[in-house]
């Protein structure tokens, strides 16, 4: 079977052209990522995996969960993808979107994990460096983990810049015992 990624791509692909032309990016992103959370649900899955329920029953279930942040286009989704039996989709469907919402505003996300926590203005002097890298705004999320040592691991998608010191003690070993 296809991966979830390639089956979803079509209907992300229609929803985010839909909200781009209507101007409603941070809608259908709020409205896609609540579906998806009650997707998600344990109990909301054996609803939707149901063979007793047609799939508008499905939809309107879907529907009823998440009427507050549903416009008539987005129910009008959900009854689509219902239709084609892919509400379980609804999670890649969410997750590609913000990609694409991401690239259309030039902005990305980052994970930084440091070994000590970094005040304000260091986070702020790392993300203007990313941003002149990268050519986007850098919105950071940051972690702590002492066992990095020191430095910074950067990850972003599928980029990832390890500057840790373990990572580099890591190199010296292996460059040590060849």
């Amino acid at each position: 079977m296809a991966e979830l990624n390639t089956v979803a791509r079509p209907y992300t692909k229609a929803a985010f052209e839909y909200a781009r032309d209507k101007g409603s990016l941070d809608q259908w992103s709020t409205m896609l990522s609540t579906a998806a959370l009650v997707v998600k649900d344990s109990t909301m899955a054996q609803v939707l995996n149901n063979p007793a329920l047609t799939s508008g029953q499905k939809a309107e279930v879907l529907i009823s969960v998440c009427e507050e942040q549903m416009d008539d286009a987005g129910k009008n989704f959900a009854f689509l993808l219902a239709e084609k039996q892919r509400l379980a989709l609804l999670p890649e469907i969410s997750l590609q979107f913000d990609q694409l919402k991401a690239a259309q505003e030039k902005s990305v996300d980052i994970d930084l994990t440091t070994a000590f926590e970094l005040d304000d203005a260091q986070q702020q002097k790392l993300a203007q460096a990313l941003s002149t890298k990268l050519g986007r705004d850098v919105k950071i999320s940051s972690q702590v983990d002492k066992s990095i040592l020191g430095g910074v691991v950067i990850r972003s998608n599928d980029l990832v810049i390890d500057g840790s010191v373990r990572a580099r003690l890591a190199k010296l070993a292996e460059a040590m015992n060849s």
